[in-house]
């Protein structure tokens, strides 16, 4: 279990505000500070502070799905004497970035990435040889809500915010820009400058990209990721639905309206496995997340149908997509695509 963060009211005000909207100027925390009546300094003092708690996990792009790489959600069925050194073996891989033990036959789910398909299944088919056991592959077919902003000050997500795939795929000249989104900004006082250096271009053009992949629908948002574990957000539950196929958008849609639910996608079926339609909720405790997946279902009209809940018991490993690790800057040539 992770050991929580207290959080203080300033720093509340820092983590609710900028998960997104962050500000794309030469200097965003003298811009934070301005608005926080904070000097700029303080507030990347306390940014530095809270990543070194584990409440923050950068400050950066959250990429809309189908943006660029490849991931999908994959699942196991694992004897519970085995749970522990199977789950070591799955954190192990660079390309699973979330690992956790869910309260079903079915009990280790993880997020498996890559820069295209073919280097997920490879990962998959390593794990399976390494474990024996087999892998469950759920890609996911339409997103409805991927939303993982907190409400620091309430429970669920920030607010209701139906969200769509990318219309296009990153070009490879956007790739090595992606790679330092993704890891998120240094905390300097031009941080924005200082991967205009690495990419051998100017801030403008970078500041110029970045607000061109949010107006596109690229990212997602861009901001302050916070570790929802950390921050006291540490009970979840994923409930499962049984819809009929041609349904499936019409309850999809219905529950990314729905107060509280930070994830609703529709995802393949697998052998073994019959649900298509997923939902997240995320909450302070079990008995407030509990309530909530109910009032969601009934809601959503979906009390009727086959689903079933599957509360979280461990975090086996937690970190940000990188699937763009591999096109990190390395030369001065990374901006020529983009004069």
């Amino acid at each position: 279990m992770a050991a929580q963060v207290r959080a203080h009211a300033p720093d509340l005000d820092l983590l609710n505000r900028w998960q997104r909207g962050f500000p794309l100027v030469e200097r965003p925390f003298a811009a934070l500070g301005d608005a926080l009546d904070l000097p700029c300094p303080a507030v990347r003092d306390r940014l530095a502070a809270l990543q070194r708690a584990g409440a923050v996990s950068r400050v950066g792009a959250v990429f809309a799905p189908g943006a660029g790489g490849a991931s999908t959600l994959a699942a196991m069925a694992v004897p519970p004497e085995r749970l522990d050194a199977v789950a070591a073996v799955v954190s192990s891989h660079p390309g699973v970035n979330h690992n956790y033990q869910r309260e079903h036959q079915v009990n280790l789910w993880f997020v498996a990435t890559g820069a295209d398909r073919s280097q997920v299944e490879r990962l998959l088919q390593h794990i399976e040889r390494d474990t024996g056991l087999a892998v469950l592959r759920l890609p996911m077919l339409r997103p409805y809500r991927i939303d993982t902003a907190f409400n620091l000050r309430d429970e669920g997500s920030e607010h209701a915010r139906p969200t769509r795939a990318a219309p296009s795929q990153l070009s490879p000249g956007d790739w090595p820009l992606a790679a330092l989104a993704e890891q998120g900004l240094p905390l300097v006082e031009r941080p924005y400058g200082a991967w205009a250096e690495q990419l051998g271009c100017g801030a403008g053009e970078v500041l110029q990209r970045l607000q061109q992949w949010l107006d596109g629908g690229l990212l997602a948002r861009f901001g302050v990721v916070v570790r929802h574990h950390e921050l006291g957000f540490s009970a979840n539950a994923m409930t499962v639905f049984d819809v009929p196929d041609d349904a499936a958008d019409r309850y999809g849609d219905a529950l990314a309206h729905l107060s509280g639910v930070t994830l609703a996608y529709r995802r393949a079926r697998a052998p073994g496995w019959h649900y298509n339609l997923y939902c997240m909720i995320h909450g302070r405790d079990r008995d407030a997340v509990a309530r909530r997946v109910r009032e969601t279902v009934a809601a959503a009209g979906l009390q009727h149908t086959p689903h079933a809940v599957l509360f979280s018991l461990r975090r086996f490993k937690q970190t940000g997509a990188r699937r763009f690790a591999a096109h990190a800057p390395v030369t001065s040539e990374s901006c020529d695509a983009h004069p």
